[in-house]
């Protein structure tokens, strides 16, 4: 068993050894992810984040329905490349940190909001949708309704945490790359159906409202992951990440 810590940064180096070494040869597909998770005794969504850093460095190419094939058989530069970034968080272990964290936040948030953090929320909702009708991808307006949440608590070390938890997201090249395959219209107007249900808890003053939402909202992005990851499904994309229920219960 490989040690906790960036799990998928030893994997994805032991395969690319492999690789290197020909037990791979280009060309040849790689064994099922399944496989890969029993073979190093961990989870497929620690070997998916160690295949998409492969396939970042342009390793090994995730194709729909088919599987992962060795494209390139990687050099020095590549591990050089790795090592580079041994600080990244992978994708799955940032979005659990952020169901954790603003789900909480929001619950708060729905004890402390005035009418002006409401009114631009909802301002910031209405332009979300602009951004989706219009087909804009270099708005912020997701990231700015998160960020609203947490100024709602009138607490700055929470709005600082939020902020650096998103710029930990926004800056890690594992989640650019996963987050490019899910980036649709209609998952765009999923996301913000959701929004808008945080904040209609949040007007309600509903903290057990406003928790759940949020936390529905970010599994529901998890789900999503899951579902497009399907390899036996026509429409699989590549990309796992397992369901982790982290807290069932109720706020107290």
């Amino acid at each position: 068993m490989l040690q906790e810590k960036k799990q998928y940064q030893e994997i994805g180096r032991d395969l690319r050894q492999k690789i290197q070494s020909g037990h791979y040869p280009q060309g040849t597909r790689l064994p099922p992810e399944r496989n890969i998770a029993e073979t190093y005794g961990v989870s497929r969504t620690i070997v998916r984040e160690a295949l998409l850093m492969l396939e970042l460095e342009k390793t090994v190419d995730i194709r729909q329905g088919s599987g992962v094939y060795v494209v390139r058989i990687p050099g020095i530069e590549a591990e050089e490349a790795a090592s580079f970034s041994d600080s990244e968080i992978g994708p799955f272990e940032l979005l659990q940190a952020r169901q954790l964290i603003e789900s909480n936040i929001a619950a708060f948030a729905a004890k402390m909001a005035t009418k002006g953090d409401i009114e631009n929320l909802r301002r910031t909702l209405e332009q979300e949708q602009r951004d989706i009708t219009t087909n804009a991808r270099h708005g912020n307006s997701d990231k700015r309704f998160h960020e609203l949440i947490a100024t709602a608590t009138q607490n700055e070390m929470l709005l600082e945490t939020v902020k650096s938890v998103w710029q930990r997201q926004e800056s890690s090249a594992l989640w650019q790359q996963l987050h490019s395959h899910i980036d649709t219209t209609a998952l765009r107007l999923r996301w913000l159906a959701d929004h808008q249900n945080i904040l209609a808890a949040l007007r309600r003053r509903d903290v057990m409202g406003c928790y759940q939402y949020m936390w529905q909202h970010l599994e529901n992005v998890k789900n999503t992951l899951m579902e497009i990851s399907d390899a036996d499904a026509p429409e699989f994309d590549g990309y796992l990440f397992e369901s982790v229920p982290i807290f069932q219960g109720k706020l107290v």
